[in-house]
């Protein structure tokens, strides 16, 4: 522990007031100096199983939602054509309901929006430089991206937006000396109080170091872990991201809800690693086409590649299906990206990442298509949490792709991920500055799992990752979501935390799948592919009794 500062609160075993934040993320940062700034006093500890520069926020091309004030914004219209129009929060609230499918929450979506503009001035201030708009340089650049219905996405570096803004606040945390920084370090378990009454809080965290556990007391505990892409072949995520955040927060008792909501980004590169090709290349004109070279997504849906995610997945997913038992040419089983049209100067500025990217790779994206498939990419289910990022389990908090907030429903926006874990993470850490306040409570059903605990086969990644992705993955069926269910519940459990992990969030999210018989955004039953009533059924919300969880 660090050496007491002069006026620190008094706390944990009479030392300062600490808060473990579990994660490096854009979330976890952001807490951790948010709450640094807001609580000088304060100890904080940021754990990183990994560098801390390495995260899922890393990966993120895109860049950042956000509608910036006396800004005009650009929009392309179904003609084609690029036209100017003024941006309001209003309507990217709108947009953002509209892509969740019924299922977002309008209170937390409003904060979400009008937290964009304190948000952005607060990165600004850390040292974030935004691209400049070349036609106005006061302003920063904005782009288009699917389902957006104006040009108000933010980037740093053409198509590096996630880490630019890891090295600087990574840069920023080791600075502060009062963040102390534990890397390569697994959280194997929340602890809790002993206590019979329940809700039993938070009390720290046991921590894998080195080969060795030790506990870490905390006053407050905060997830900010990301996803679980690791569960299925294709993903947009690093090895790192299997679902820590949602295992630890159930063997806690917490609520989680909408698990069987997963986003599969529409391009990945069809190559070793699956890297991401931003939504903003389509955002900029590149079109989607099949061996033949038919834009074919306009098959699919109106707004053609310019779609919500879950439409450009599915789409893909079933021209495949339809192309290949016809296809001779070896080729029918692909489908392409075509930024051919936007020439070499503008992608190899404006793109400069993914030129080298698809380059390295041997394609020369400006004269050629590349071949890209759909990937896992942002678990929009986890730990149900507050606008203020408590879970119901008191002292214990969530922010970032780890937590349910309910701001993307059924189906994630493109590029509020970045702006929820800005937004959300500083609401929470204002809130564990101010004492953490009660911990909310959830409708919840208790789903045991014990018995799926019982099974004698062994298993590896990739076995896991087949049976997810062929009955869980972007097209599902009430059979197939049997059958996994079935084949999870005789898997052994296994003594890897990551691997434990991974097949408690499979479970979890194939049960939820099940309990959602018609087709919601981005869970998709073929089986019921029309999506139910105009308002879908409520989210349901999971906790396991904490006894027996140990």
């Amino acid at each position: 522990m660090t050496p007491e500062r002069p006026g620190a609160r008094r706390s944990v075993a009479g030392g300062t007031h600490r808060v473990v934040v579990v994660g490096a993320g854009i979330a976890g940062l952001q807490t951790a100096l948010v709450l640094r700034r807001l609580a000088p006093g304060f100890e904080v500890v940021l754990v990183s199983k990994a560098a801390l520069a390495e995260s899922n926020t890393r990966y993120a091309q895109g860049g950042i939602a956000a509608v910036v004030p006396g800004a005009s914004a650009v929009s392309i219209g179904g003609d084609g054509r690029k036209h100017l129009q003024h941006d309001t929060v209003d309507a990217h609230i709108a947009d953002t309901l509209a892509a969740g499918a019924g299922l977002g929450d309008p209170d937390a979506v409003a904060v979400l929006c009008h937290g964009a503009e304190s948000g952005i001035g607060e990165l600004q201030r850390a040292g974030i430089v935004f691209d400049a708009d070349a036609a106005d340089p006061g302003m920063p650049a904005r782009g288009r991206e699917a389902a957006h219905s104006a040009a108000r996405i933010l980037h740093l570096g053409g198509d590096a937006t996630g880490a630019g803004l890891v090295d600087t606040l990574t840069a920023d945390v080791r600075r502060d000396a009062g963040i102390r920084v534990l890397e390569e370090t697994l959280v194997t378990r929340v602890l809790l109080e002993d206590s019979r009454t329940a809700p039993r809080r938070a009390t720290g965290v046991e921590v894998l170091e080195g080969g060795v556990r030790r506990e870490l007391p905390a006053d407050a505990v905060v997830l900010a872990t990301g996803g679980a892409g690791q569960l299925f072949e294709h993903t947009t995520n690093p090895s790192i991201a299997t679902g820590d955040g949602v295992a630890l927060a159930w063997r806690a008792g917490a609520a989680v809800a909408d698990l069987e909501f997963f986003q599969f980004h529409p391009t990945s590169l069809d190559v070793p690693g699956n890297p991401l090709i931003s939504e903003a290349v389509r955002g900029e004109g590149a079109r989607l086409v099949d061996a033949a070279g038919h834009r074919f997504m306009t098959d699919y849906h109106p707004e053609g590649d310019l779609a919500p995610r879950d439409v450009v997945s599915r789409s893909i997913a079933r021209h495949l299906s339809r192309r290949a038992s016809s296809a001779s040419d070896g080729r029918g089983s692909q489908v392409y990206l075509d930024a051919t049209a936007l020439g070499r100067e503008f992608l190899s500025t404006r793109f400069p990442s993914l030129s080298a990217l698809t380059a390295l790779h041997g394609y020369d994206w400006s004269s050629d298509v590349v071949p890209v498939v759909p990937a896992a990419h942002y678990w929009m289910g986890g730990v149900w949490t507050d606008t203020e990022g408590r879970t119901s389990v008191p002292n214990l908090f969530a922010v970032g792709e780890v937590a349910r907030t309910g701001v993307h429903g059924a189906n994630r926006l493109a590029s509020n991920s970045l702006l929820e874990g800005v937004v959300f993470g500083a609401r929470c850490a204002a809130a564990i500055a101010a004492g953490g306040g009660a911990a909310p409570r959830f409708d919840i059903e208790h789903l045991d799992l014990a018995a799926s605990g019982s099974g004698t086969q062994s298993f590896t990644r990739r076995d896991l990752q087949a049976l997810m992705t062929d009955h869980a993955g972007i097209l599902r069926s009430g059979d197939g979501l049997v059958l996994a269910l079935k084949h999870l519940a005789s898997y052994r459990e296994p003594a890897d935390a990551e691997m434990a992990n991974l097949l408690l969030c499979a479970r979890l999210l194939v049960h939820a799948a099940l309990e959602r018989p018609m087709s919601c955004g981005a869970h998709y039953r073929s089986d019921h592919p029309q999506a139910g009533p105009r308002i879908p059924a409520p989210s349901r919300t999971y906790a396991c009794s904490i006894e027996g969880t140990r």
